[in-house]
């Protein structure tokens, strides 16, 4: 959920694969009291390098000066505010769930709906699996009964441009 005048941002950077790098990107937001609302990290087809994807609820002023921050610290390559352009992303939602008598087919029935799958069941639980844009994602918690939730992880949002634009580095490294 967005604050007043806030709005989801998704900021995608290409790094260097090295220890301490990710604690550098995430020092620049508590520093600064900017609220990182998730966080993925994986190395590229290029070792030396990992791609960071985070979302976080600022103002359009707070993106620009932390794209601008961001461009400062020595081991980020490349920075851009996918949520400005087209992308396509993706979130995977894990969630463990009571699922007895009636419920048990209402969950099921929900499932199918969302498209997500039933990946365990024992008598008494599912586990369900869940993917597509963090919009999907929370439409589906809204459909569930709370009280029935026993456990739930999300993996944060990893996105990509569409078409021929990248987040890349256009020149070889030394």
């Amino acid at each position: 959920m967005s604050t007043k005048g806030n709005k989801k941002h998704i900021i995608g950077a290409l790094v260097e694969n090295e220890a301490g790098a990710l604690s550098r990107v995430v020092g620049l937001f508590s520093q600064r009291g900017y609220n990182i609302e998730s966080l993925t990290v994986a190395p590229t087809a290029d070792n030396s390098l990992s791609r960071l994807t985070l979302t976080t609820d600022a103002s359009a002023d707070v993106i620009e000066q932390i794209a601008k921050q961001l461009n400062k610290i020595v081991p980020v390559y490349k920075v851009l505010e996918l949520s400005e352009t087209e992308h396509v992303e993706r979130e995977v939602l894990l969630i463990k769930v009571r699922a007895q008598g009636e419920y048990r087919s209402e969950i099921w029935r929900l499932v199918e709906i969302f498209g997500g799958r039933v990946i365990d069941t024992t008598p008494s639980t599912y586990i369900i699996e869940v993917f597509g844009r963090s919009s999907k994602l929370n439409a589906f918690l809204e459909t569930l009964d709370n009280s029935r939730i026993l456990e739930m992880a999300r993996s944060g949002v990893v996105s990509i441009t569409s078409g021929a634009r990248a987040i890349a580095i256009e020149e070889q490294k030394d």
